[in-house]
């Protein structure tokens, strides 16, 4: 019996360790910066955890470059009182003044009040772009799946299954087509910024602030170098032609309707002179 029961034990811990060992996304995948920890919960899956204190905050960051993709990950946010914190899921190429980005930005807030998540898009280091929502739910009870879709027709943001916004790609105007992005995700002290325009700031007393993040996902091309084809997985017209249906407009139009906290195409004392250009074709 006392046989039996060791190899049991022992088979259950060699298929834990296989499962981790196929769910190692973190440091296969990324490099890390601050505080970063990386565990795996019962179901083998990875959980890296990035920690904001006084000290420093954290962030990873992906080895390789993408150009158009599908990229998602599960995220599980700070409870409580969050006011004045940034938590980060965004692609960009570099911090260049001509740079292109692509973000979803989670903006903390005081306890009982809900979690703005702000798009944003970057083109030729051009950005101001912004659709902020206030979240339905509470993105800190449980894990929620965030994606971005970036193909040469739109840049889609999707929450779990809900697309709430579609930024369109138009000839004439700047779009982030030519440069290859990574992946990068961080936690960090927005106080002059994040609450409220900057007027909540971090409370020290609730430190550390931490957040949670599983199940990455980069279904995406890769560049080969100047004048050679992109290197893209087998069957990407699962993202490389998407574009947005009629349901899935609804999806957008309920998401504006109901949570839309800010819209930068209505913001006249941003733009005295005038809209982007954008704005009157969307």
């Amino acid at each position: 019996m006392a046989s039996r029961r060791a190899l049991s034990v022992a088979v259950a811990v060699a298929l834990l360790a296989a499962s981790a060992s196929a769910d190692s996304w973190l440091y296969d995948k990324f490099t890390t910066d601050g505080n970063v920890r990386a565990d795996y919960n019962a179901q083998g899956q990875q959980v890296t955890s990035l920690i904001l204190n006084q000290q420093s905050g954290g962030a990873f960051s992906s080895r390789q470059k993408y150009l158009y993709g599908q990229f998602s990950i599960q995220m599980k946010l700070i409870p409580g009182n969050s006011a004045g914190t940034v938590t980060s899921f965004y692609l960009t190429s570099g911090d260049g003044p001509g740079h292109d980005e692509i973000d979803m930005e989670f903006m903390g807030n005081s306890s009982g009040d809900p979690i703005v998540l702000n798009t944003n898009v970057w083109a030729n280091g051009d950005g101001k772009k912004e659709h902020q929502f206030y979240l339905w739910f509470d993105p800190a009870t449980d894990y929620h799946t965030y994606t971005i879709i970036w193909n040469d027709k739109n840049i889609l943001f999707k929450v779990d299954d809900l697309f709430v916004r579609s930024f369109k790609r138009y000839p004439d105007l700047a779009y982030p087509g030519g440069k290859p992005m990574s992946v990068h995700a961080t936690l960090w002290d927005g106080s002059y910024w994040a609450t409220q325009q900057g007027k909540v700031k971090v409370d020290w007393t609730h430190a550390p602030f931490v957040v949670s993040y599983r199940g990455y996902n980069a279904d995406a091309c890769t560049p080969n170098g100047d004048g050679r084809p992109l290197s893209c997985p087998a069957g990407t017209d699962r993202w490389m032609n998407r574009q947005l249906g009629g349901a899935e407009w609804g999806t957008v139009e309920w998401a504006k309707e109901n949570y839309m906290h800010y819209d930068y195409c209505k913001d006249g004392w941003r733009f005295p002179k005038g809209f982007p250009a954008e704005c009157a074709r969307n």
